[in-house]
């Protein structure tokens, strides 16, 4: 009844990474520059990837919509969090929150579904070179993107419709940047038990499947450069794979430590912190990580902006 009796809200109060007014200039310059490095770089690789014939391939057409998942990705949470900090009401609709954690939770999952197959096309690649061609044709590659895409979609539909179906009242205030999943649940006054279900039985599987996918590949992967006679033959092999294992170590690191350790260890300053790095940090550093570790990828940055790409499309 007490509940009842309090006030429905309408939007909520984002309260940002710290409340210390001194720090506010600082945080939006560095958020900018990020949001802006990461936007630019990764526009950089599609260009790249779509302007050089020898690019097309499975490996870096699956590299291409990485980076297209990551500007899509830093784009929900950071244009707001810059606004935010210009302004004294840092506030966000209910519906305008829902939204948020609807495209946040569809691209997160996507750049998993992302890293899985790109794992997997390494796997073919390596411990079955002679079937690669006929496994990774074409038409695999978009049925496999295409399939990421429905999964993903299914998945966040899923979570917004069971998020708004929650009554809010009373206290308004996210410690947070952007609306995550835990701290809506917390404001809730209505019944959760559906949400917490649902989180509890899909939520690991949906990290759980698709990171035991990549270390099985891996596994393979590592088993069948070691056999390997030619010193050339390992190095090769070893450079086409240790970019995605950067980027799959610093993003699902992140997602793990972020959400599957103990409820004692939780922190509100320093989960926003671990949140920062892969919402912000990671979609920013993974267009260097490839570019700089992938001699195919420099070369083609260096013919498609120094005059001599080519204009094909991917």
């Amino acid at each position: 009844m007490e509940r009842r009796n309090k006030s429905m809200v309408s939007e909520f109060i984002l309260l940002g990474l710290s409340d210390r007014p001194e720090l506010q200039i600082l945080l939006f310059v560095m958020f900018l520059k990020m949001y802006l490095v990461t936007v630019l770089g990764n526009s950089v690789i599609i260009r790249a990837i779509s302007t050089t014939p020898q690019l097309h391939t499975p490996m870096y057409f699956f590299l291409g919509n990485l980076s297209f998942v990551d500007m899509c990705f830093t784009s929900v949470t950071v244009p707001k969090l810059l606004v935010n900090i210009l302004s004294e009401k840092k506030s966000i609709s209910v519906a305008g929150c829902i939204t948020q954690l609807s495209f946040f939770i569809s691209l997160a999952g996507m750049e998993c579904a992302l890293l899985t197959v790109m794992a997997y096309d390494r796997y073919v690649a390596i411990c079955s070179p002679l079937h690669y061609s006929m496994v990774m044709n074409r038409r695999m590659c978009l049925v496999l993107v295409a399939i990421s895409w429905v999964t993903i979609s299914v998945h966040s539909v899923l979570h917004s419709v069971l998020t708004s179906r929650l009554t809010f009242c009373g206290l308004n205030l996210i410690h947070h940047f952007f609306c995550d999943m835990t701290a809506l649940l917390k404001l809730s006054c209505s019944d959760t038990t559906t949400n917490e279900l649902v989180i509890f039985i899909e939520g690991p599987f949906s990290v759980a499947v698709p990171l035991g996918i990549v270390l099985v590949s891996y596994v393979r992967i590592i088993a069948t450069i070691l056999k390997m006679h030619s010193a050339e033959g390992r190095n090769k092999a070893f450079s086409t794979c240790s970019s995605h294992l950067i980027v799959v170590a610093l993003y699902f690191g992140t997602i793990i430590f972020m959400y599957f350790r103990p409820t004692s260890s939780y922190s509100l300053d320093y989960d926003r912190v671990v949140s920062v790095m892969y919402t912000v940090v990671a979609p920013m550093l993974n267009p260097f990580i490839y570019s700089l570790r992938n001699s195919e990828v420099k070369g083609a940055l260096w013919r498609a902006f120094g005059g001599k790409g080519s204009s094909s499309k991917l």
